[in-house]
């Protein structure tokens, strides 16, 4: 009996002992669920596969970072020159009034959007940001988005998207064209060069159509109408944009298959879970700015353009100094043109210009054409002649008493001699043979005259 009972002691003991081990191992495949080839297949082409999980007693909200690159487009705002810092805004802003959560939710709910608007502690902490610590960023949010976000609209509507999607370029670009990622995302929706040129936008050293805002704009629709075909939900839809739908995918398996933003939140990467807040404060901000007592900056883009199309090669500096544009105006308009140049020589290529210059161009086309042609645009040679290459003899010694000669097939002494004007003898007698008997290859001592 004494024996029986020490057994079930010792095994009690090290179930004791063995039990957190197993506890851990038992988590850890709860949270790696089996993969189809596909889903491996998938896994493995994600830029980013690194295990995003939250630890289990960890606080969702705690875990909401500011992406670098969000920071660093808001900052480059300060220094665009699209905004007129003379006039900094169309009126004058006051300090930023007390609001309270149910007026945060009260003004979300009343938005006219199709894509929830939710609130909750991370959408305040980026609302915060907006309202308190970069007010003078977001009055030049305002006033850029008169410029862009009709353009904006315009592809969004053609896909019957839901307008409210014109908010991602001010987190992803701040509404900067030429705005480039740590990653080597480009333009103002911020696409990488392999999705731009599967989408058709053409990358060159001239041109990237990754900075022109309407090509663009019309990929983003595009692209952002595939990603809501695979997930039916628009914040699974925006949070693909950010970190790829491999990655939204593999947050929705490890969420036991909920498609939610919300409920995969924990498994994402952490600056997509930011991503999701940050576009509902930005649509907060751009609507109700004014009750937070911001204003709008004054704006340099002209309201008005005209786009004409070029057949011939152009540089910014020709249309700039025969029509007196500033050279950043037009850069502003033409963003795609990465050395300021115009290649129509190649295909037709479009310049945007201001309203009231667009006739003038048309009637000072042959002088914009003919300004610094030679050192602008016609600096590159069509067909280059390869010279002939110049034989030059290796040169003599003047100290030296003698030259040399490789005898060549055919040749003999007497021949040698007749050609350095010497004698066969003295040849001989240099060289130290016996007889005139040589070989080709064979060196020679030549006597000078």
């Amino acid at each position: 009996m004494k024996v029986k009972i020490n057994y079930i002691v010792l095994i009690v003991f090290f179930l004791i002992l063995l039990s957190p081990a197993y506890t851990q191992v038992t988590r850890v495949i709860q949270n790696q669920p089996l993969k189809t080839i596909e889903e491996a297949d998938e896994e493995e082409t994600e830029p980013d596969s690194t295990d995003f999980d939250l630890d289990e007693d960890e606080d969702p909200d705690s875990a909401t970072v500011i992406p670098d690159d969000f920071t660093s487009s808001l900052d480059f705002l300060l220094q665009n020159w699209a905004v007129d810092k003379n006039v900094t805004s169309n009126c004058i802003s006051q300090s930023n009034p007390l609001t309270d959560e149910n007026q945060y939710r009260e003004r979300l709910r009343k938005l006219p959007h199709l894509i929830e608007m939710p609130y909750n502690t991370a959408v305040k902490s980026f609302i915060d940001i907006y309202t308190q610590q970069r007010r003078k960023q977001v009055e030049y949010l305002l006033g850029l988005s008169d410029y862009y976000f009709p353009i904006f609209e315009s592809a969004l509507e053609a896909m019957r998207l839901p307008l409210e999607l014109k908010y991602l370029p001010i987190i992803e670009s701040a509404l900067n064209p030429k705005a480039v990622s740590r990653a080597g995302a480009t333009g103002i929706w911020q696409f990488m060069i392999g999705t731009g040129k599967m989408y058709g936008l053409e990358v060159n050293t001239l041109v990237d159509e990754r900075m022109d805002p309407v090509k663009s704009s019309k990929v983003a629709a595009e692209y952002l109408k595939e990603l809501y075909s695979i997930f039916s939900d628009w914040h699974l839809a925006i949070a693909a944009y950010n970190c790829g739908p491999g990655n939204v995918n593999k947050a929705i398996r490890r969420a036991g298959g909920k498609r939610d933003f919300w409920a995969i939140y924990p498994y994402l990467p952490s600056e997509t879970r930011s991503y999701v807040p940050i576009f509902i404060a930005a649509g907060y901000v751009m609507n109700y700015a004014d009750k937070h007592n911001i204003c709008a900056a004054k704006i340099r883009i002209p309201a008005l353009t005209d786009t004409i199309m070029l057949n011939r090669r152009v540089h910014m500096e020709q249309i700039s100094s025969v029509l007196n544009i500033q050279m950043d105006e037009l850069r502003l308009l033409n963003p795609q043109y990465r050395r300021d140049i115009i290649p129509g020589d190649i295909k037709p290529y479009p310049v945007c210009l201001p309203h009231n210059y667009a006739n003038l161009f048309i009637d000072r086309r042959d002088e914009i054409y003919a300004y610094k042609a030679n050192t602008l645009v016609d600096n590159r040679r069509d067909e280059v002649e390869i010279p002939k290459p110049v034989y030059n003899p290796p040169k003599r010694d003047s100290k030296s008493k003698f030259t040399y000669h490789t005898v060549r097939k055919g040749q003999n002494l007497g021949s040698i001699a007749k050609k350095y004007r010497t004698t066969v003898a003295k040849i001989r007698k240099a060289n130290g043979m016996r007889t005139s008997k040589i070989k080709t290859g064979q060196k020679l001592k030549i006597p000078k005259r």
